[in-house]
């Protein structure tokens, strides 16, 4: 079978595919049952959308890799509470949520530019902080590591031959 024919042959397979996804589709946008839980919106990511909608360069979206904020970013943001539409507090959560992240720790390499809030140079990663950021993503997917073995063995910590062979020494 050549080129021409499997392009024609994916072509008719795509064809015939369209009109199943979009009945899949109108199947996933009907409303939920009155049984469905209502879902509580997280006031972390209540408090950074508006963030990254006014502020895109220092807090990009999701796949684009975080970046370095200058420190005393909160003090820059709390002059702009009216334009956010938040209060200090929901603001302070949004940003300490924000920093917390492996994406953010990953992106604090010594000597890398810290931004202001229009995306600006404000002064660079120290060493230390490099440190502290790299002990903070390690420690950060342990506990991630230890939280998915938990939920995989229905809540029961594992006890691994590491662990006996400390408890008998």
């Amino acid at each position: 079978m050549g080129f021409e024919q499997l392009a024609e042959l994916r072509d008719r397979l795509r064809a015939e595919r369209e009109p199943e996804e979009a009945d899949r589709a109108k199947d996933l946008k009907r409303k939920p049952s009155p049984q469905a839980k209502p879902r509580i919106p997280d006031p972390a990511v209540e408090a950074i959308w508006p963030l990254q909608k006014h502020f895109p360069l220092a807090f990009p979206v999701n796949p684009a890799p975080k970046v370095p904020l200058k420190e005393g970013i909160l003090k820059d943001a709390e002059q702009h509470l009216e334009l956010l539409g938040l209060t200090r507090e929901q603001l302070k959560l949004g940003i300490s949520t924000w920093c917390r992240g492996t994406r953010y720790w990953v992106s604090m390499v010594e000597n890398a530019q810290r931004l202001d809030l229009n995306g600006e140079p404000a002064g660079v990663v120290t060493a230390t902080q490099a440190t502290y950021a790299k002990q903070q993503a390690s420690r950060q997917r342990g506990q991630d590591r230890r939280h998915r073995a938990r939920s995989k063995n229905g809540g029961q910590t594992l006890v691994t031959d590491t662990a006996v062979e400390r408890s008998t020494n």
